[in-house]
């Protein structure tokens, strides 16, 4: 059998070049950043953008292009980026590796112009988007070069000037495109957009550093707990950078996290990760995201540990903040009526500490109203383990009569509590968890309790001057019931007076 070889040509269109660039984005915006990319590639210090409604141009300082240069940024899919990582000056990690980000122009425009300079070399090349279309296949894929004086005074560098727009663009959009997805904070580098800088503001709240390891490479970057007031759940979420560059957006599941995960943002910078050819994702099934992914779910559970206390601690504030109030309007009308209470204030205590273990607190003795003993506290393991609870208020036997019961509550870390100077008693207001179904408040001993977890508690407390008014309500209530009222109409009387003094002002 006779076999006759031959060869057979492999085209493209050239059709395709200006389809490629229209497609390869999902926002035409992105070619700005393939721009400024470019230049910081180069080694650019400075990178100037122009936006107006017929014009963008993007004009940079960097080491420019020669004859040569000019045939590689022409040159789609070279892989000089890749075998020279480094840029020369600044040994910047480049970013570019596929050759084809310029294409990009071609989804926002129809024209556009490279001109560069280096050294004694300095060139003008012209892209038309309909010229070359239309251009016959003898005409080949070739592009018009001129060849132009240098300008000493511009100095080396390259200015990409696009013309007859099909896209509007937004200057303020332009400038938050650049923030995500340039590193601008890069030493010797900046970036301006008609005339001003962009410039990477600072967001405030809890930084959370992390460094973590992987057989690829290092994981690295910062989650910013912001505050409550500047929680957003359009900003959450951490920027996946590669190279200093934003790629996207990841939320590594606290979309799930309710409205505290509206409080996280910041980065997370992973060099090795592989890219997607429009650099606007990952290749998820590649062992190095594998290990990315494993490397950032360990930080976020630490983060999500940090949250929680964070968010405990703020909640804390404002229950101090507010039960400090109702106490000293408290004070306030006591002093306007010491008959309701035993005869003369003592001096105001300070505020206490929150309690994490148990405590006991003896009851009242039998014999008299009058006579109520201060509060102890201590420790619950230093009781016998039947007396390790809550007093049901039963009497099981004649011995038991004998002797106080012990009330036992078990506070939780973020309890807090306060003294109040009733009569002659100086009474503990603790605010605590005590559970949805448990009572409102309620008094043993001379510690006043108020449940975190009512639903009237957990309403009222949403905004300040009602978890005030709730709080003194709540107390006026309970020191009424402190000195016996002869009937509950009494008891009532007394608390009206009581919160009419209170909130006089």
């Amino acid at each position: 059998m006779q076999i006759t070889r031959t060869t057979i040509p492999i085209t493209v269109d050239k059709s395709h070049i200006t389809t490629l660039g229209e497609r390869l984005y999902a926002e035409s915006i992105e070619l700005i950043r393939e721009l400024v990319n470019n230049a910081y590639d180069a080694d650019a210090t400075e990178v100037k953008v122009t936006i107006q409604p017929d014009l963008i141009k993007v004009e940079d300082d960097g080491a420019g292009m020669d004859w040569e240069g000019l045939r590689q940024y022409f040159n789609i899919g070279s892989p000089e980026k890749v075998r020279h990582s480094q840029s020369p000056v600044y040994h910047r990690d480049r970013i570019g590796q596929f050759g084809i980000g310029k294409f990009a122009s071609l989804a926002a425009c129809e024209r556009f112009e490279v001109e560069t300079q280096k050294d004694s070399f300095a060139a003008r090349v012209i892209f038309d988007k309909k010229s070359w279309e239309q251009s016959s296949e003898t005409s080949g894929w070739e592009l018009p070069v001129e060849i132009i004086d240098p300008d000493k005074q511009r100095g080396n560098g390259t200015t990409v000037i696009l013309t007859k727009l099909t896209r509007a663009f937004d200057i303020e959009t332009v400038r938050q495109k650049i923030l995500e997805s340039v590193p601008i904070q890069a030493k010797n580098f900046s970036v301006h957009v008609n005339g001003r800088r962009v410039v990477l503001a600072k967001v405030p709240g809890h930084r959370i550093p992390f460094l973590e390891g992987t057989e690829f490479g290092p994981v690295h970057g910062e989650v910013v707990i912001v505050p409550v007031s500047q929680a957003d759940a359009n900003e959450m979420g951490l920027q996946v950078r590669v190279k200093g560059v934003m790629v996207k957006r990841e939320y590594f599941g606290i979309q799930s996290w309710g409205k505290e995960g509206a409080r996280l943002r910041g980065e997370v910078n992973a060099d090795f990760l592989p890219v997607t050819s429009d650099r606007s994702g990952f290749r998820t099934d590649a062992p190095e995201y594998a290990a990315f992914v494993s490397a950032v779910s360990r930080v976020m559970e630490e983060v999500r540990k940090q949250l929680g206390r964070l968010a405990g601690k703020s909640e804390t504030q404002k229950v101090k903040r507010a039960l400090k109030e109702a106490i000293d309007r408290m004070q306030q009308a006591l002093g306007k009526h010491p008959d309701f209470v035993e005869a003369g204030l003592l001096p105001l205590g300070e505020e206490s500490a929150a309690v994490g273990e148990p405590g006991i607190i003896q009851a009242k003795k039998e014999a008299s109203v009058d006579e109520e003993e201060s509060a102890e506290e201590t420790p619950a393991e230093n009781l016998p383990e039947d007396e390790n609870r809550v007093a049901d208020g039963h009497e099981e036997s004649d011995t038991e009569l004998t002797k106080p019961k012990a009330v036992v509550k078990r506070l939780t870390p973020n309890a807090v509590i306060r003294k109040i100077s009733v009569g002659d008693l100086l009474v503990s207001c603790c605010l605590d968890y005590f559970g949805e179904d448990g009572p409102e408040c309620f008094t043993q001993g001379q510690i006043i309790y108020i449940n975190r977890d009512h639903p009237l508690y957990k309403r009222e407390s949403k905004h300040k001057a009602n978890h005030t008014m709730y709080l003194a309500r709540l107390l006026s209530q309970e020191i009424a019931l402190m000195k016996s009222p002869p009937d509950p109409r009494a008891a009532f009387q007394r608390q009206s007076e009581l919160l009419r003094e209170a909130f006089a002002d």
